[in-house]
């Protein structure tokens, strides 16, 4: 059994010797948000189960914290776009194996050298990280507000949320990888669309391909993974599996429905979210991409609410430039899905409500205005 130290630092130089340190001494570690309030730091901490901290002071003994077994490399929250957030325990092999097949789905003539701006306490801004730890591409370094800029001080690869693909220019970069939430319909040819989660040790699907290694098979509607990026299992122990696929019992069931048609992997949303009115079923990430090709329409999300009638009501909540564009809405939602996907009210609201790395905040949507 090993300690988990918990590394204190906000993203830039110190983190990643800090990294370093842990990496060369096969110490696990967890990175904290050194955004969050106090109270909500500590919540963190303990979910992770940390038994040290390190910070610019040194070294601390936690207490209540929990050791993990040796083969253990870091531990990490999901996101809780759908609920409480999770631990996830990946092991040293599964974080090599997650850098050894992205570099290499990415490389040109040279190693990428990346511009770290995701919060490394999520996957996808660690794995950039761990990339440059485990394997060899280079990090450069700067502030977030210098997307746009990196690519000229030598920059050729990053990776953003949606937010930051609108915000910045990307386009000096060789490639962009887009995760989190569902991407904008069209992308410029260097982004790459890319589907991951904690437990898959980052993306691990680009532009509807599997990476070398990932088998991906749709069972029942729902994505299910087989990888060597797997993660070991939730910091509880438990680790959900699904049986029969090819008469092994290591696949993980995502949770995400979705299908794979001639080797290309399609995801509808999270199955916990299909919406059944009237009989149907509406998948809240189909109606939010075709409501976001209106004219004016900034961001969108659609959730559902009881209904008597309907079992459940569409209510679909808009960020726009323009106002009274419900019958739009109605119109092309009836035109490009079907009437059932009708939303049965629309809310203007100034936001969507999203988490850190752009995932929409599913859970809190029904009462959100």
């Amino acid at each position: 059994m090993a300690s988990l130290v918990a590394l204190d630092f906000a993203l830039g130089p110190v983190l990643e010797r800090a990294l370093r340190d842990c990496v060369d001494n096969s110490q696990a570690f967890c990175v904290l948000d050194k955004r969050l309030a106090p109270a909500r730091r500590l919540d963190e901490v303990r979910a992770l189960g940390a038994t040290h901290l390190r910070d610019d002071s040194g070294i601390h003994v936690l207490e209540g914290g929990t050791d993990v077994d040796d083969e253990i490399g870091v531990v990490m929250l999901t996101s809780g776009s759908s609920g409480a957030p999770k631990a996830v325990e990946l092991t040293w092999d599964a974080l090599r194996a997650s850098a050894e097949i992205t570099q290499e789905s990415l490389r040109g003539e040279a190693p990428p050298v990346w511009f770290p701006c995701l919060p490394a306490n999520h996957i996808g801004g660690l794995a950039v990280l761990l990339r440059a730890i485990l394997n060899d591409a280079r990090l450069l370094w700067g502030n977030a507000d210098e997307i746009s800029g990196a690519p000229t001080r030598g920059a050729t690869h990053v990776a953003l949320v949606r937010a930051q693909l609108f915000r910045y220019d990307v386009s000096a970069y060789d490639a962009v990888l887009l995760g989190g939430a569902r991407p904008p319909g069209d992308l410029p040819d260097n982004v790459i669309a890319t589907w991951g989660m904690t437990e898959t040790g980052s993306g691990v699907i680009y532009n509807g391909r599997p990476l070398r290694g990932v088998e991906v098979a749709g069972v029942d509607g729902q994505i299910c993974i087989k990888s060597p990026t797997l993660f070991r299992s939730y910091r509880d122990g438990s680790r959900p599996l699904v049986t029969g696929i090819d008469d092994k019992d290591d696949w993980f069931p995502t949770g995400d429905a979705g299908e794979v048609t001639n080797g290309v992997v399609h995801v509808r949303g999270r199955l916990g979210y299909v919406i059944n009115t009237g009989g149907e079923k509406v998948w809240p990430d189909d109606l939010e991409a075709v409501i976001a090709t209106i004219a004016g329409v900034r961001d969108v999300a659609v959730t559902a609410l009881d209904d008597q009638e309907w079992g459940q009501r569409i209510v679909a909540l808009v960020v726009s430039d323009r106002t009274a564009i419900d019958q739009e809405i109605i119109a092309t939602s009836n035109e490009r899905i079907g009437p059932w996907a009708k939303p049965k009210e629309i809310r203007y609201v100034n936001s969507i409500p999203r988490t850190a790395n752009g995932k929409i905040r599913r859970d809190i949507l029904p009462e959100f205005h």
